[in-house]
């Protein structure tokens, strides 16, 4: 049963790190290629955190188990959350166009705030869809305009100037633009930047004195993993970088433990009402992705319902998941390294390590 599994393998004392289901699906992952991983669990039992691989390439140091990363999408459910809270405060209609708050744009009047939070907008994603790209994300064009500073009005408008991918509401696309609008949102309702919305209304009291905002910033401090970029001339330590075009979609910089209070606050009721907590969960037919928040049925032996998010940026990529009654949850920080590898092989040993959190042994995939 699962409760014995992780019962077995988290209680300290019991076993050690090398006999853990978790600690080797994560040193599978290091061998694979990766640079470190960092992991923390949270069960009836009490909590757990381990890592594997190293601080940086060169370095035999292990990743920090505190340390900051860049969190990449796990940002939109957080912003999602802020635009909630603020239709629970009646200062934004969930189903009301978009266009009626952001009139410059000029946006499909069928495009609604859900269609927003749950990328069925049909709005070109403006980091690229497949054979249409958008800003530079790759090779010597990303780094070329690594520390350019993005406006976030210019990044929806070189969405805008492409063609819509379908009619809103009536397909789903993961599309980043919807979340760049998404906090464009919250700054016209509030007169303030969304990030200050964030800071006050859910990082400062849920105390993630760790995680912020970073803007234009390009560096992150106190203890943290390096992460890194391959290209066609040979890798490049990407640690530092000017993250203005993730902007509310993704730029946010935390802690696997700040992720985990966050994640135990917003499914333990305490950040939004019971109604709009279930419009938040409620999945798309297609892809079982809700507002800002992914749903999947992991069976009943893995603790059955698990909601969260993943997240990717250059040299970083972090999983937040937990299952529907916060009782169990799971965040995850992966470093890239030096070696290429296979998309497919690479989200198949991270969601080893998920498996083996919600399973003990198995492989979870959403």
């Amino acid at each position: 049963m699962i409760t014995t599994l992780l019962a077995a393998t988290l209680a300290v004392g019991m076993i050690t790190p090398s006999q853990s289901p978790v600690q080797q699906a994560m040193a599978e992952l290091v061998a694979l290629g990766v640079t470190g991983v960092q992991v923390r669990m949270h069960t009836p039992r009490g909590d757990w955190t381990g890592s594997a691989g190293s601080t940086r390439l060169g370095d035999m140091t292990p990743p920090p188990t505190d340390g900051r990363f860049r969190a990449g999408s796990v940002t939109k459910t957080v912003v999602s959350t802020v635009v909630l809270q603020l239709v629970d405060d009646g200062r934004i209609g969930l189903d009301a166009p978009v266009d009626q708050y952001l009139p410059e744009f000029a946006l499909d009047h069928r495009i609604t705030v859900r269609m927003l939070l749950q990328h069925t907008s049909g709005i070109f994603n403006y980091t690229g869809e497949p054979g249409s790209p958008g800003i530079p994300m790759t090779g010597q064009p990303f780094l070329d305009a690594r520390w350019h500073t993005y406006r976030p009005a210019d990044l929806v408008r070189l969405a805008l100037a492409k063609p819509a991918l379908f009619e809103p509401g009536t397909s789903f696309s993961y599309s980043n633009t919807d979340y760049v609008l998404a906090g464009l949102l919250i700054e016209k309702v509030t007169g303030t930047r969304y990030a200050t919305q964030v800071e006050q209304r859910i990082l400062r009291p849920l105390g993630m004195r760790a995680t912020f905002l970073p803007g234009s910033w390009p560096f992150i401090p106190g203890p943290h993993a390096h992460g890194y970029f391959r290209y066609e001339k040979g890798v490049v330590d990407i640690t530092a970088l000017n993250p203005s075009w993730a902007f509310s979609a993704g730029e946010m910089i935390s802690t696997t433990h700040d992720l985990d209070t966050f994640l135990a606050a917003l499914l333990g009721g305490r950040l939004l009402s019971p109604a709009m907590l279930t419009e938040m969960r409620k999945p798309h037919p297609v892809s079982g992705y809700g507002l800002g928040l992914s749903q999947f049925d992991a069976g009943a032996a893995c603790g059955g319902t698990v909601v969260g998010h993943s997240g990717s940026i250059h040299g970083y990529s972090t999983a937040m998941y937990g299952t529907a009654d916060g009782r169990m949850r799971f965040e995850m920080s992966v470093t890239a390294g030096a070696t290429e590898i296979d998309p497919t092989r690479f989200a198949m040993a991270e969601s080893k390590v998920l498996g083996a959190a919600f399973c003990g042994n198995a492989t979870v995939t959403s």
